[in-house]
């Protein structure tokens, strides 16, 4: 469950260490009767950030909005067997416009409900996927 001002880790060799949410992007906040809900996005699912941390030699630049995808949550996700499977941090990785890693390698465990959003160049790239 992310949602606006989460820290995320950042697990790839883009440069980038840490980011902060901004924005979750495709969920909308209308919620029941009128009430305006919480927009939360979880393993999957593309998020607007700001660069808080990075490596002297990171390409990226810090002073604009990049966008990532959720590779792993603090929060627990359940599956259609019935199990659960949840990590130990937030964590993301940095995409391009056309849905691409810009890092080459991704560190830790990726959650499998990548595949089904598409997200095939990253788990390639991983090492682990749970």
């Amino acid at each position: 469950m992310i949602q606006q001002e989460t820290m995320l880790e950042i697990a790839d060799n883009s440069g980038v260490k840490t980011a902060q949410c901004i924005r979750v992007l495709g969920k909308s906040s209308a919620g029941h009767r009128g009430k305006r809900g919480r927009v939360t996005a979880s393993i999957g699912d593309i998020v607007c950030v700001a660069i808080k941390k990075h490596l002297p030699t990171c390409q990226l630049d810090k002073k604009k909005v990049h966008k990532c995808v959720i590779i792993r949550t603090r929060y627990p996700i359940r599956r259609p067997d019935g199990s659960y499977v949840r990590f130990d941090s937030n964590a993301a990785v940095m995409i391009d416009s056309e849905k691409n890693p810009v890092g080459t390698r991704i560190f830790g465990a990726v959650a499998r409900e990548l595949r089904e959003k598409n997200f095939m160049k990253i788990i390639s790239l991983a090492s682990e996927v749970v």
